[in-house]
């Protein structure tokens, strides 16, 4: 997995404008190596290397209006599809992220979607952004500290600097610690606990994040956020599995 050429491929050009200083960096050139190493030992990487950065070339720069943070890729088989707690259809829909839709549904009165793609949301402007963007086949958090950090640090400062008026939404006590990375004085930063089944009800259930993000966007003159997720054909879930 050469992750440099791979963000040359999906990165747009507004996001290689702002990020390209980072992929001469010598934590960069560190974790391109690791990666490429773990891929020559026989480790399965999520998400396909193709997918990476899918975060990106689906929700470009000058169009974020939300920014989500999550922590690292699914860690199963075609599970991970480069937005943070989206996963690819066809797959059981997994715990946080099922909280998240039933704090949606209680707060939105949208109905819960019969799969777990949140590639909508990201057409719309959410920026669903993991800080790790891989991750071992069942080793959760095994690319931890090997350098993405760095870049997403980066990525979320980027946001604060060259946007107006987006809404972060910080989920647990991880995503937290990025706060100090955004300008309060210029974005809405929306915190509540984790949506895992370990914290959802220490104050994520009940958190109406959905509702005060598009509050907020409206009185900026934003377009609201449709957060409801269309339902998919079983069809088409088999069609996205296979591919």
């Amino acid at each position: 997995m050469n992750i440099t050429e791979q963000a040359k491929k999906q990165l747009s050009p507004l996001w290689l404008k702002n990020l390209r200083g980072e992929l001469d960096k010598d934590y960069w050139l560190a974790l391109n190596q690791y990666l490429a190493a773990q891929a020559q030992l026989g480790k399965v990487i999520y998400p396909p290397a193709e997918k990476a950065f899918s975060a990106f070339s689906q929700t470009d720069l000058n169009i974020i209006q939300v920014v989500i943070i999550g922590q690292d890729p699914y860690h199963g088989p075609n599970q991970a599809n480069g937005l943070c707690f989206s996963v690819n259809p066809g797959n059981k829909i997994p715990p946080s992220l099922k909280n998240i839709f039933s704090e949606l549904s209680t707060d939105q009165n949208a109905v819960v979607p019969n799969h777990g793609s949140l590639d909508e949301w990201a057409k719309q402007g959410v920026f669903l952004l993991n800080t790790v963007l891989s991750v071992e086949q069942a080793c959760p958090g095994i690319h931890a500290d090997k350098g993405w950090e760095r870049f997403t640090d980066t990525v979320i400062r980027v946001i604060s600097d060259e946007r107006e008026s987006v809404v972060f939404m910080l989920w647990g006590n991880y995503a937290g610690r990025k706060k100090s990375l955004i300008d309060e004085s210029k974005h809405l930063i929306l915190e509540a606990a984790h949506p895992s089944p370990l914290s959802a009800y220490r104050g994520f259930f009940g958190c109406k994040h959905f509702s005060l993000a598009n509050d907020y966007l409206v009185s900026k003159k934003s377009s609201s956020i449709d957060w409801q997720i269309p339902m998919m054909s079983q069809d088409t879930q088999q069609i996205s599995l296979e591919l």
